[in-house]
């Protein structure tokens, strides 16, 4: 779906009008103080301090003038205070609470009213400020709070709710800058120069980051040149090439890679899948391979043959909806790709999947993660270090290549799920010995089958450094990414600078459940997420952006109901919501048991009935533009 990168005056005029409703069709709030200055120049306010070292700082001269210039509730300006509409919400008590029950809810003007004037870190304050006025289609004012953060405060880290990992809400401005600017080319705003580089980020000690910032600036910029032309790759020449002549890994001069099967492009159109029945869970080790299931007895296997869709959602097969088998819903879909964990134990099944419906499989060793494959205990875990448990590693490893190799379905091979946050393994104590073995693995993949590259699945960026050392044999950086409805932000040029391969984004997606709103708000705000995360691969691809996506799995296909963990308190026969409610945000801490993009109803008809959520006609209508 393209988007017109120019608008013709009557269209500019439209455009102006429609700023002032949202996406409800409920008119916008009114800022009762813009800010004298569309992009502020803040030259003229204060002076830029060792620019490009972490030693940055930007020392205000001209503290009103720059209020002025801002507008409401960024800093410095303090203005918002004399707003008559923040008065009367103070004053109602509609203000009150934590202001992390603050965001992302149906009155934009309540968050940023709370967030503007909430006693928190100034970073923090800015960027949920900023959040708000996105969401509330104040979009000039957003791009100048989150420009706030990158002058002011670019070193403001905040937390994960779950992993207690560190977010840096620095870059992370700059991802919300260029996004808005690149999908409201109407703004005819660009950012220019702005990078914030953190070393020293491989653990989650903030305390001995190095940050080193330049603001860059932003600039006035017609709109049609906010996002440079696509490169044709077909003229490019061709400087690096990985794997044989069905699949190949190539590099052009121009720095971009791509993905050919048999010649042609190929973005990964990618897709989790499974099929587990309701009731079943590897706690209670009766998870069945959902491969070899036949609990009909007509000797088909169940999910990719037997499944019915519940167009009415009344958890019953009535006449007028027909067996129609996951397969074939798949490729409706548009899904060219499943990936698949931990080896497969149907090789006919994955080669009726590519001959009759063209999907082909990428090809996974879980290399210890979980303790799976390397025979050490869940309560030990995998010891990367031990000579016999890698041994036992590598013989899965090896088995699987040669029992794969030669299948035409196979698209490439993937080490390791996440291995680096430590579930059940050791790379958290050890990552040196984990990433060497990764590249000692990956090398022994290359000499059995030269005609396939090697990925790892790295969660998200964390080791990067120890990968770029340590896995030069490792052809493609894949890694688990969860960073929200805008994509990837700066992940792939980050993978560009550090290490230069393409990026394979192995699993990324959301829950359909939103606590206390409609099933019908909530599949939209899980489609509306799934959107944002697609077109972000697409522009990233090879002749676009950084050109370097290679494309990506969705997590998932269907919700399983065994992922609310070990505790007695949960059971694989209900759909929880587990983890608790968090106190800050009153949402609760997980939801892994609704990330599937299609849902097995009331449970009572599974592993055969599918209600497919919003997200699968999202993806129905991406998967299968031509454009």
């Amino acid at each position: 779906m393209k988007k017109s990168r120019a608008l013709a005056m009557a269209g500019l005029i439209m455009f102006i009008f429609s700023l002032r409703v949202n996406i409800l069709g409920k008119e916008l709030f009114t800022l009762l103080d813009p800010g004298k200055e569309r992009i502020v120049d803040y030259e003229k306010y204060g002076e830029f301090e060792k620019v490009g070292t972490p030693d940055y700082k930007y020392k205000i001269t001209d503290r009103k003038g720059l209020a002025a210039a801002i507008g409401e509730g960024i800093h410095p300006s303090n203005s918002i205070i004399k707003n008559m509409e923040y008065q009367e919400a103070k004053h109602k008590g509609r203000l009150e609470g934590s202001h992390w029950k603050f965001i992302d809810r149906d009155d934009t003007q309540l968050d940023f009213f709370k967030w503007a004037t909430a006693s928190e870190a100034a970073g923090v304050k800015l960027f949920y400020t900023a959040f708000a006025l996105q969401k509330a289609g104040h979009y000039v004012h957003a791009i100048k709070a989150y420009y706030a953060i990158i002058v002011h405060y670019p070193k403001t880290v905040t937390w994960t709710l779950m992993w207690q990992t560190p977010i840096y809400l620095g870059p992370a401005a700059i991802d919300g800058i260029n996004w808005l600017c690149r999908n409201h080319p109407e703004l005819g705003m660009k950012l220019v120069g702005a990078k914030i580089k953190v070393n020293s980020f491989d653990d989650r000690d903030t305390e001995n980051d190095i940050i080193i910032t330049n603001p860059g600036k932003i600039v006035k910029c017609k709109p049609k040149n906010i996002v440079p032309k696509k490169v044709k790759l077909k003229k490019s020449k061709i400087v690096k090439s990985i794997g044989g002549k069905k699949v190949q890994l190539v590099k052009y001069k121009n720095g971009h890679w791509q993905l050919l099967v048999e010649g042609k492009p190929y973005i990964i159109k990618g897709m989790a899948y499974g099929a587990t029945k309701i009731g079943q869970s590897p706690d209670n080790l009766d998870l069945a391979d959902w491969m070899l299931c036949d609990y009909n007895k007509n000797g088909k296997i169940d999910g990719p043959y037997d499944s019915w869709v519940d167009k009415n959602g009344n958890n019953k097969q009535d006449a007028d909806e027909p067996v129609v088998g996951d397969f074939q819903l798949l490729k409706e879909m548009g899904c060219n790709t499943i990936r698949n964990y931990h080896s497969a134990a149907n090789k006919e099944l994955l080669r009726e999947l590519y001959e009759n419906y063209g999907i082909m499989s990428i090809m996974g060793d879980f290399l210890g993660m979980y303790s799976v494959g390397s025979g050490a205990s869940w309560e030990v875990g995998t010891d990367y270090s031990n000579p016999q448990q890698r041994a036992k590693m590598i013989e899965g490893v090896k088995k699987m290549v040669m029992e794969f190799k030669d299948e035409p379905y196979v698209l490439f091979w993937v080490l390791g799920n996440e291995n680096n946050y430590g579930v059940a393994n050791n790379c958290q104590k050890d990552p040196a010995v984990y990433y060497k073995f990764v590249n000692e693995v990956a090398k022994i993949i290359h000499q059995l089958d030269p005609d396939h590259p090697v990925a790892i699945c790295n969660g998200d960026l964390g080791y990067l450094s120890y990968f770029v050392k340590y896995c030069p044999d490792v052809d493609i950086f894949g890694c688990n990414a969860y960073r929200g409805d805008k994509g990837f932000g700066g992940l792939w040029n980050e993978i560009k600078e550090s290490c230069d391969r393409p990026v394979f984004i192995t699993e990324y997606g959301i829950y359909s459940y939103k606590h206390k709103k409609s099933k019908e708000f909530s599949e939209k705000k899980q489609a509306d997420y799934h959107y944002g995360c697609w077109e972000d691969i697409t522009y990233n691809r090879g002749g676009s952006g950084a050109g370097n996506s290679l494309g990506g799995i969705v997590y998932q296909w269907l919700d399983e109901w065994w992922k609310a963990g070990h505790s007695s308190e949960f059971s694989p026969d209900e759909q929880d919501i587990w983890g608790g409610m968090d106190k800050n945000f009153d949402e609760p801490c997980s939801l892994d048991e609704w990330l599937g993009i299609c849902s097995q109803g009331d449970g009572s008809k599974s592993p055969f009935l599918r209600q497919l959520r919003q997200a699968y006609y999202t993806y129905k209508d991406l998967w299968n533009d031509k454009k």
